[in-house]
Order: C-alpha cells, then sequence, then structure tokens
C-alpha cells in the first residue's frame, strides 16, 4: 500500500480503503453515527426520540464491543502487528464506551442536573468521538487486511522456492515429485488472489491482476510440457530456450501479482499507463469546454500543445504499414480540420466574441470525428485479423512441418507467424488507443505482450519438434502452446465486442452471468462419472433445452424485421439468459389490453426469478459428485423455465409492436420507438442486483463528509 499500516508510526485517521470488504464493513457503523450527530438542534425531546438516540448509541458500544474482540484476538495471533492492533482496538473501544455515555439520555432532566455530557449539550464531544471510532475501526480493519496480504506473500514465495526447484531438476522421478508440490501450491496461491482480485475496489487493479493470474493459469500448463521435452532431450537447445521462457514469465507475472496487493513496484514507483488517444480526447474535450467558463486555469498555448500530443500520437495509425492510403488521408485531414477549429476558438477566446460557443461546440465535435475515424481503423483492422487466422492454417503448417522434421519448412512458417505476430501486437497497441475504459486498456495492453512472448515460444518448440519427429512429448508440447495463441484470439474477440459496445454505449447492457475465464479459479475439479440413472437424466434435460431453443429460433425467423433489436438479444439467449431481462422491461407492454397485460406481467415476473435463480445457481461454489452433479440440474432447469417464458413472449410482442407501427405511421419518425425504449433501458446497477437504496463509495464518501463538515461547524 502506499502508506502501508503494516509498519509503524503514529495513528492515522487517513487510511485508503483499498478493498470492497473493508469499505462495506464500515457502511453500517458510518450510518449509525450519522444518525446520532446529524440531529436537529433544536430537535423536540420526547420520550420516542430519548429511547432512539439511546438505543442506537448502545447499539453502536456492543457493535464495537465485539468488534475489538475480534480485533485482539487476530492481534494475539500475529506479533508483528500487536502493538498497532492493540492501539487501535484501544481507540475503538474508548470511543465506543465516549458514544455510549453520551447517548445515556433516558432520563435527560436527571443528565442536566448531574451536569453530565448528552449529545444534545456536547455535540462537539460526539463527533470528536465519532471520527475517532470510525479512523480506529478503519485502523484495525486494513491491519487485518495486511494479514491477507502476507498470506498471499507468503504463498508467493512457496510457489517461488518450489520454481526453482522444478528449473533445476535432472530426472523425471524428480520432477513428478516436485510438480505435485507446485501444483498444490498454485491451488492456494490461484484461491488467495482470486479473492484478493474479487475484493478490491480499484478497477484497474483488478483488471492488472485478471491479466496476471490469466499468465499464470496458462503458464502452468506450459510449465509442465515444457519442462517435460527438456528433460526427454536434454541437449536440445530450443528445448531449452522454450523452457525459460516460460520460467520466466511466470516470475514476471508472480511479481506483478504482489505489486498490486502491495500497491508497490519492486523499481519504487508506480508504473503509469501510456497516455491513449482515447484519454487525450477525453482530456482535451473537458478543457476545451472548460473555456467557456473559465473553469481551468488553462492557457490557450497548453490546450495547443495537448492536441499536438495528441495528434503525434496518431502516427501510431498513419505510419503503419498495414493502413490503407485512404485511412491514412482520412486521418491526416481530420487532424487538420482539428487543428483550424482549435485554432480559431483561440482567437475567439482571446478576443471574447459571441462565437466561443460554437467555437467550442465545432471543435469537440472535430476532435470526436478524428477519434471514430480512429475506432473504425482499429477495430476494421481487428475484425480483419480474426478472420485472417480463424482457420489456424500457419499453426496447422508447423505442427505438420515439425512432425515430418523438415526444419527447412519450419523455418518458412516461423517467419509467416512473426509477420502475424506483429500485425496482431501492432493491432492490439491501436485498440488500446481506442478502447474507452482504463481497465479494457489494461487488457489490450496483456493481449499485446501475450502474442509478443507466445509468437517466438510456439517457433521454438515446432523447431524442437522438427529436430525430434517422433517425440510424443514435444508434439505435446508444440500443441499446448498453440492452443495458448488459438485462445488469445478468443480473448481478442470478446476484448474487441467490449470495446465496441463501450463505444456504442451499450457498456452493462448484458449482465456478467458467468464469470470470465481469466477469473477462474486455477483449481481442476475432479471429473466424476455419472451413473446411468444421472446420464439419462441430463441427456433428457439437454434434450428439452435444445428443443426450446429451436422455439425460441423458429418464433424468430417469423419477424419481418430480423435486425430488430429484440430479434438480436433473442439470438443470444443460450449464452446470455440473463440479459434476457432487458427485454421484459420494454416499455410498450403498457398499450396491452388489461388481461394481456397481467398475463405479460405475470409471465415476466416469473422470468426475473428464474434469471435470478440461475444467476445465484451459477455463482455458487460446490464440491463433489452429488453438489455438482445438482448444479448442473438447477441450472438447466432454470434455463428451460427463461426459454419456456420467452417463447410465449416473443409471438405477443412481436403482434404489438405491429399494430404499434400500423397505428402510428406517419405519424412519428422512424426513430422514434428506438428513442422511447433507450429511454427506459434497464441501469446497469439494476441489472448487477443493486437497488437505489444500497451504499457504495460516494455514498461513504458522503458520510464521511458530514462528519467532516459537523465537525467544521
Amino acid at each position: 500500500m502506499a502508506s502501508s499500516p503494516c509498519g509503524g508510526g503514529n495513528f492515522d485517521c487517513g487510511l485508503e480503503i483499498q478493498t470492497r470488504s473493508v469499505e462495506q464493513t464500515l457502511i453500517p457503523l458510518v450510518s449509525q453515527i450519522t444518525t446520532l450527530i446529524n440531529h436537529k438542534d433544536k430537535l423536540k425531546k420526547t420520550e420516542k426520540t430519548l429511547r432512539a438516540i439511546q438505543r442506537v448509541g448502545q447499539a453502536v458500544s456492543v457493535a464495537v464491543g465485539r468488534f475489538v474482540a475480534v480485533g485482539e484476538a487476530i492481534a494475539a495471533e500475529n506479533e508483528d502487528l500487536k502493538d498497532e492492533m492493540g492501539l487501535a482496538c484501544f481507540e475503538a473501544r474508548r470511543a465506543g464506551t465516549a458514544i455510549a455515555q453520551l447517548t445515556d439520555v433516558s432520563s435527560l432532566e436527571q443528565c442536566e442536573g448531574d451536569g453530565r455530557s448528552t449529545v444534545f449539550s456536547d455535540r462537539t464531544g460526539m463527533v470528536k468521538a465519532a471520527r475517532m471510532l470510525l479512523s480506529s475501526v478503519t485502523k484495525v480493519l486494513v491491519l487485518a487486511d495486511c494479514i491477507v496480504i502476507k498470506q498471499i506473500i507468503s504463498s508467493r514465495n512457496k510457489v517461488l522456492v518450489t520454481l526453482e526447484q522444478l528449473e533445476r531438476v535432472s530426472t523425471f522421478q524428480e520432477f513428478v515429485q516436485i510438480f505435485s508440490q507446485f501444483g498444490n501450491e498454485m491451488v492456494e496461491f490461484a484461491h488467495l488472489t482470486g479473492d484478493r482480485q474479487n475484493d478490491l475496489k480499484d478497477e484497474k487493479k483488478r483488471a492488472r491482476m485478471a491479466a496476471a493470474r490469466a499468465v499464470l493459469e496458462k503458464c502452468t500448463m506450459m510449465l509442465l510440457t515444457a519442462s517435460k521435452t527438456c528433460l526427454r532431450h536434454p541437449d536440445c537447445e530450443s528445448a531449452r530456450i522454450n523452457k525459460e521462457a516460460v520460467f520466466q514469465r511466470m516470475r514476471l507475472a508472480l511479481e506483478q501479482v504482489i505489486e498490486i496487493v502491495t500497491d508497490t513496484r519492486s523499481g519504487g514507483e508506480a508504473k503509469a499507463l501510456p497516455v491513449s488517444i482515447y484519454a487525450g480526447i477525453k482530456d482535451f474535450k473537458v478543457k476545451v469546454e472548460g473555456l467557456r467558463d473559465s473553469l481551468y486555469c488553462v492557457s490557450c498555448e497548453a490546450v495547443a500543445a495537448q492536441l499536438e500530443a495528441l495528434v503525434e500520437k496518431t502516427e501510431d495509425f498513419t505510419d503503419s504499414a498495414y493502413t490503407s492510403h485512404e485511412q491514412r488521408e482520412t486521418i491526416i485531414q481530420l487532424c487538420q480540420i482539428t487543428r483550424q477549429e482549435t485554432k480559431q476558438l483561440i482567437s475567439t477566446w482571446r478576443h471574447a466574441t459571441d462565437e466561443v460557443e460554437l467555437s467550442i461546440l465545432k471543435t469537440c465535435q472535430s476532435v470526436s470525428d478524428l477519434r471514430r475515424e480512429l475506432h473504425r481503423v482499429a477495430v476494421g483492422r481487428a475484425t480483419e485479423l480474426l478472420k485472417l487466422h480463424s482457420d489456424h492454417l500457419v499453426l496447422q503448417a508447423l505442427k505438420a512441418s515439425g512432425g515430418d522434421g523438415n526444419l527447412e519448412a519450419v523455418a518458412d512458417y516461423a517467419g509467416t507467424l512473426t509477420e502475424h505476430k506483429e500485425h496482431l501486437v501492432e493491432t492490439c497497441r491501436l485498440l488500446c488507443h481506442i478502447s474507452g475504459t482504463e481497465p479494457l486498456e489494461i487488457t489490450c495492453i496483456h493481449a499485446e505482450e501475450t502474442f509478443r512472448v507466445i509468437g517466438p515460444q510456439i517457433i521454438s518448440a515446432a523447431q524442437t519438434l522438427a529436430l525430434h519427429p517422433t517425440s510424443k512429448i514435444a508434439k505435446e508440447n508444440l500443441d499446448v502452446f498453440c492452443e495458448a495463441w488459438e485462445s488469445q484470439l478468443c480473448d481478442m474477440a470478446i476484448l474487441l465486442k467490449e470495446i465496441n459496445d463501450v463505444f456504442e454505449g451499450r457498456r452493462g447492457a448484458l449482465v456478467e452471468l458467468f464469470s470470465h475465464k481469466h477469473s477462474a479459479n486455477l483449481k481442476t475439479v475432479k471429473a466424476a462419472k455419472l451413473d446411468a440413472e444421472e446420464q439419462t437424466t441430463i441427456a433428457k434435460l439437454g434434450l428439452e433445452l435444445c428443443l426450446l431453443t429451436s422455439d425460441v429460433d423458429s418464433e424468430v425467423e417469423r419477424w419481418d424485421e430480423q435486425d430488430h433489436e429484440m430479434v438480436r438479444l433473442c439470438q443470444i439467449i443460450s449464452s446470455m439468459a440473463y440479459s434476457m431481462y432487458l427485454f421484459t422491461s420494454l416499455s410498450f407492454m403498457k398499450n396491452l389490453l388489461d388481461e394481456d397485460r397481467i398475463l405479460n406481467l405475470s409471465e415476466t415476473e416469473k422470468l426475473s426469478a428464474a434469471c435470478q435463480q440461475l444467476k445465484v445457481c451459477a455463482k455458487t461454489p460446490v464440491q463433489g459428485k452429488s453438489a455438482i452433479f445438482q448444479k448442473v440440474d438447477s441450472s438447466i432447469q432454470n434455463t428451460k423455465g427463461i426459454l419456456t417464458v420467452v417463447v410465449y413472449l416473443l409471438p405477443i410482442c412481436n403482434k404489438l409492436i405491429r399494430k404499434c407501427k400500423s397505428e402510428r405511421s406517419c405519424q412519428a419518425s422512424p426513430q422514434h420507438w428506438r428513442e422511447k425504449q433507450l429511454s427506459t433501458t434497464v441501469s446497469e446497477e439494476t441489472l448487477n442486483g443493486k437497488g437505489s437504496s444500497g451504499f457504495g463509495v460516494k455514498s461513504l464518501e458522503q458520510h464521511m463528509a458530514n462528519l467532516t463538515f459537523l465537525e467544521s461547524k
């Protein structure tokens, strides 16, 4: 962490909360304390009010007592944190006691007669106690979080030690024994880092953690086959190079995980992401629009310089050998237009003319046009590349040439693969420029690095096979690296879709029903053989699910408008069942007759409930044959229920849309209905199961601000 709470020093009330779990633990306490100190000065002191205040104060005191007991137990088990944790617990207990005393107002007249302070007579004391309680509780939580960090570091250290042992083994028997230990340690490390990834508040850190864990996941299998190949062919230089590259990549990924969880870098300085064109455009537009009210103390020269820096970054597009002449000319022309509009804006702003507003709009529009063109070029190139590599012909040729022992052919195809790798690396760099969010930028950087590293590894594995064409281990090793390449291409396709969704404003439209593969646990579940009855049950459910999917397709084919939004949603129902919740919330339901509306509402309620059940079921971890079977069975049953309702609703909605179109033909623009739907689209928070009553980061910060404000008064 930036200011590690694990070290010594004075008590710090400005601790940074890094994880969701710490934040969520604090929220109820913040809410209760805010209730106590946020009362009106002239509050009517009725018996009911007094009892309520005392009840809240006692609840806070009791909760703090239990909390401190846990903190003290943690301190007893962790000698290096004992002093700091003990001090924090002492401060928390003292603050809790003070709050209990200040809220002991059951007999206010007696309190005032005794001269005893209460929440009414000593508001400053209440605020002071509240701040002390919040800071001390936060300190305890952050110190406890340090223990989790230490567990991750300890787990990483064990993995590193075993990794070094694996790198030095000289016999198969020794390798098998140590690799078994290594596998167990990696499973532990995967559990710890997976939990940490989900708990991190910072989405950039979560993305970096996901990338590092993805590397470890893929490299574990590579390490196995590369090491076996090197043991089988100890004098083969290409096998040694292949193996060393895997070990080096694993060490870098392990180091990156520690950098994330400790919020530090081995070099001592934080590594900043390179500024993308999207981020530069966003910042440029903010400052340009700020000129409207002189919101920023930025000189016009600084705005012009920022634009030039932005234009310079577009050279990644214009200098590329893969950019067509027409695309290059369009980008250069749009850059020149943006320069001209910015120059005109600076002139009108300096002379304070009436044209400032128009110049601001024109400048923002021109830079938006530039962004749109860059997005079109990058996405277009990525799409073409994915189509080009969909057949994996070069990989197949490398496998065949290696199996034939044809070193010359392997060298030829290696050159082709190197060209493809450079093209993919450059394309990932362009996608990073237009990705739209920092987490997606991080994913693009990870994809770029993966192609850069795996390309040469495939070549060295192919060379090894060509030198030893009858070696099953060498063939297996090449297959593993080729599969990693193919897997990264699939990930790139997913990344491309996410970038498009962000650009077109669709981000969050589909709920993450299933966890992304990079966030998956590294632990592999032991295969369990089903008995005949279980196999029959699953097969029957699968067949019924398939038939229902066919019913959905059949209904969709009857629609006149095959490019309609509802058709698009229904076509992806089999893989994204929960996304159908969007379709249940469309506003044209209100045009139904009363009896139809009742039926539709009833069915959509069933759909919502079934989707929620499916989501919960998918996220619930299970172990053991019986539990896994039950989870699969429940998931399929829930999906069947969803598809059954969809099949029922599709023809009714299709009929209704046709009716709406016929009734208002020539009375509204073709985009009217779509705009109306967009105005009622379900929010991302609602789809993710978050209600408006939930507390988040902003509400926590608001509570903190209230405390600071009250103290200043």
